[in-house]
């Protein structure tokens, strides 16, 4: 019986970086060659980096990429490495590279290729159309498959294991959605149990846009049992020696009886030195020692969407060259919950608040402002948008008489607060971090040019109740709360005009989000979700205001994707719809 010390490789790259990615990946391989490993597994696309868009319309970016590849081939010894790349004849694949002693052994192509909700890998790529037989490692036959290819019950690993095959490795760029990890684990317990083989699942770990991949890399035995589990969110080698057991037995008793296609071809990998002395790498067991094997937890869930908004912000921010952030602080809740975010992400030092009241702002918000800057130890300044209000009221008078004051006066304000904003930005080199939340974003409760001015918007996919949640979640991390009660308990409000609150101009919050997150992310009816026992003059209000702001949300800052459909590349709906 084999046995096996795998390195599974949960590594965090950069789209288009690709010396950048070399150096990730060799540095893993060294960590994994230095450990005694058999075998190395990468994330799926580790070369280029996932996902890599148009960039693949490029041929210099392919040859690139293939150039990439021999470079990390050349750094491979005794332990073979699967990692991630594009291959390209009178195509382009997504391909799984296999490598030992400073060359590339052989190739496999993705066989399955996503094309919804943020995937198109059909725009690019072809998808393989042959298995391309196992691979012969340590004495162990091990089958290759890539993301797609393991969701898919009738896909290669089914053809793999019916060959023989006793591990099967499985390469991944899995974005991160709620409660998604349960969701792979599930799937990859039944893939390993139905082919009666252990099976390494490697995902990806970063931010890319307004992707995140959260990691969660695991290990599974032939019988769906989870051996090893990576953290979310954190780069990680796992190291684990796992038993290769025979399967035969259990194929024998299968119920859907043996196969009768032809086996598949096994290609063994050199294990010798070049010079032909032996092998490099003695038995498992005469290696040093490695740590046992731990499960990590799965996260508490608002502690899981606070961590992916952290990662995506942080990623976003340093991948491309930003050191500092500014952000409008109101004293609400949104503004309160980024700025958190941010210090969490890249330090207090980086994070500027900037609180600019105007005639309508009240003392308790001002104050509420003051007091998380000092919390959380961020510069905090006060520039005061009234002088520029009444310039901007006294200008525009002569066209507006006769007029009664109505919502352009009260978008004025956010108007100016944007400029004001802005102005730091182009001066200072801050990127400007949106407060806005996806029911606000959702229902076009934002002003054009003022409330969705930023670089970033953190919050685009997590509804207003979530908000409160991950707030309440923050406070309960540290020696103290950082965010201060009141901004939890008062009623939201956008303070444009006297005395105003949400309620006013939108249905309650705790209403309001389960109709959208119905109409968004199920794709409901208005007709469906009023039979699910919705109010239906809300639903259709809802509904209208939904579709009426589609063309803002196309104008609006990038952020962080969390639920099962954000606004972007998950919802592609047009701006001229008559569906109602």
């Amino acid at each position: 019986m084999p046995n096996l010390r795998i390195a599974s490789c949960q590594i965090n790259t950069r789209v288009g970086a690709l010396d950048h990615n070399v150096a990730r990946i060799v540095a893993a391989l060294e960590e994994a060659e230095a450990a005694g490993c058999d075998l190395a597994v990468l994330p799926e696309l580790a070369v280029p980096g996932y996902p890599p868009e148009d960039l693949l319309l490029k041929p210099g970016f392919i040859a690139d990429n293939l150039a990439a590849l021999e470079e990390v081939a050349s750094h491979t010894r005794s332990c073979v490495a699967v990692v991630g790349f594009v291959d390209v004849n009178r195509d382009l694949w997504n391909a799984a590279a296999i490598c030992a002693h400073g060359e590339v052994a052989g190739v496999y192509h993705k066989r399955n290729l996503p094309n919804y909700a943020v995937f198109d890998e059909q725009r690019y790529f072809s998808p393989g159309h042959e298995p391309n037989g196992l691979w012969s490692v340590g004495g162990a036959r091990v089958g290759i498959s890539i993301c797609e290819d393991a969701w898919n019950p009738a896909g290669p690993i089914l053809d793999q294991a019916d060959s023989g095959a006793e591990l099967i490795v499985n390469l991944n760029a899995s974005p991160y959605a709620q409660d998604k990890l349960a969701q792979r684990e599930r799937l990859m317990a039944t893939r390993a149990a139905d082919a009666s083989c252990a099976l390494v699942y490697v995902n990806q770990v970063g931010g890319q846009d307004e992707l995140v991949f959260d990691g969660g890399s695991m290990i599974f035995d032939a019988s769906g049992e989870v051996i090893a589990r990576s953290p979310q969110f954190d780069e990680d080698i796992m190291l684990v020696d796992l038993q290769i057991d025979p399967v035969y037995r259990k194929r024998l008793t299968d119920p859907r009886g043996r196969p009768t296609d032809e086996f598949l071809p096994v290609a063994h990998i050199r294990t010798e030195t070049v010079d032909g002395e032996g092998p490099e790498l003695p038995p498992v067991a005469d290696r040093p020692g490695i740590a046992a094997p731990t499960i990590a937890p799965h996260l508490d869930p608002d502690e899981e969407v606070y961590r992916a908004i952290v990662v995506g912000t942080r990623d976003y921010l340093v991948k491309n060259g930003f050191t500092d952030v500014v952000i409008g602080l109101s004293g609400g809740i949104d503004s309160t919950l980024v700025a958190a975010i941010a210090v969490d992400a890249i330090g207090p030092e980086h994070v500027h608040g900037v609180s600019m009241p105007s005639r309508y702002s009240s003392d308790h918000s001002k104050s509420d402002a003051a007091l998380l800057a000092e919390n959380l130890g961020i510069d905090y300044r006060t520039i005061a948008i009234e002088p520029a209000h009444s310039a901007a009221l006294e200008m525009l008078a002569p066209s507006f008489e006769g007029r009664e004051a109505d919502l352009t006066e009260e978008n004025l304000q956010s108007r100016i607060r944007g400029l004001t904003l802005m102005a730091l930005s182009n001066k200072l080199g801050w990127i400007v971090l949106a407060t806005g939340n996806k029911s606000e974003v959702a229902v076009g409760y934002a002003t054009l040019y003022g409330d969705t001015v930023g670089g970033y918007a953190m919050l685009k996919d997590v509804y207003k109740t979530r908000v409160y949640d991950l707030c309440r979640w923050r406070n309960t991390q540290g020696d103290v709360p950082v965010i201060p009660e009141h901004v939890i308990t008062k009623p939201p409000s956008a303070e444009l005009r006297p005395d105003q609150r949400d309620d006013q101009s939108l249905p309650p919050y705790d209403v309001l989000d389960p109709i959208l997150q119905g109409y968004i992310e199920h794709d409901r009816t208005v007709s469906e979700l009023i039979a699910q026992g919705h109010d239906a003059d809300t639903v259709r209000r809802v509904a209208r205001l939904v579709d009426n702001s589609e063309y803002k949300r196309r104008q609006s800052p990038i952020g962080v994707k969390v639920t099962t459909k954000a606004f972007g590349k998950d919802r592609r709906l047009p701006i001229t719809n008559g569906y109602r």
